[in-house]
């Protein structure tokens, strides 16, 4: 499944057959076991197949675009997903973040910051795996971090794995205030500071838990960041 005896599943989904070769090949040199699918629906087909460990996911697909394989393949199972966006369009990253990517590259990129946001989203799953059986209760909010599973006041809520390690991270610092860049460098992995990329990712991220779970769970900290405000 998950798990190749040559390191974790990759599944590359691109429509240019030379980018996707390119991507395959450097990821299948860094160890991992690589598929590929150049459309919409064979990348859902394979990804329900194969159950990747992540998913290199382009936007701009035939059959159906990147945005609605996220949708569909997140609804089935939670997976992290690198997204690939052609155009550098605040509007297109923030879509992407909305339907459950965890992070988005725009084209063009180079192979080695592509495998460094791999490697930085997969430390990041192996990071919560360390912590499993824990169960966290902070008012109404209900966190099972074995089984990933988030109710508010009895209600359960499908996050993204960015989406529920964010929400880990802040259950752990109740009401203490987390600096946007301490919140890339500890929840993304991410060896950037203080750049509108990732400023964009963070608050695409609060809107979203806050839309799930309700507008008043987490207090903006102008000029700072965010603070959880559950179990006050």
């Amino acid at each position: 499944m998950a798990m190749e005896l040559g390191g974790r599943r990759v599944l590359v989904v691109e429509d240019d057959g030379t980018i996707a070769a390119s991507i395959a090949a450097r990821l299948r040199a860094e160890g991992f076991t690589v598929d590929v699918a150049h459309d919409g629906p064979a990348a859902v087909e394979a990804e329900a197949a194969a159950e990747p460990d992540l998913v290199v996911l382009d936007v701009m697909l035939p059959g159906f675009d990147g945005l609605e394989v996220c949708r569909r393949i997140q609804g089935r199972r939670p997976v992290p997903v690198l997204m690939l966006t052609a155009r550098a369009d605040e509007t297109d990253m923030l879509v992407g973040l909305g339907v459950g990517a965890d992070d988005y590259l725009t084209k063009p990129f180079s192979m080695r910051v592509l495998t460094a946001r791999v490697h930085a989203l997969l430390r990041r799953v192996e990071r919560s795996s360390s912590v499993a059986g824990t169960r966290i209760v902070l008012g109404d909010l209900e966190i099972d971090v074995d089984q990933r599973r988030v109710a508010r006041a009895g209600v359960a809520a499908q996050l993204t794995p960015i989406e529920f390690d964010l929400l880990v991270h802040f259950a752990r610092r109740p009401r203490a205030v987390q600096p946007r860049e301490r919140l890339l460098s500890e929840v993304w992995d991410w060896d950037v500071h203080g750049t509108s990329a990732g400023t964009r990712a963070v608050d695409s991220h609060i809107k979203a838990l806050r839309r799930k779970l309700g507008a008043d769970l987490i207090r903006t900290v102008h000029g700072v960041g965010y603070a959880l405000e559950a179990g006050s």
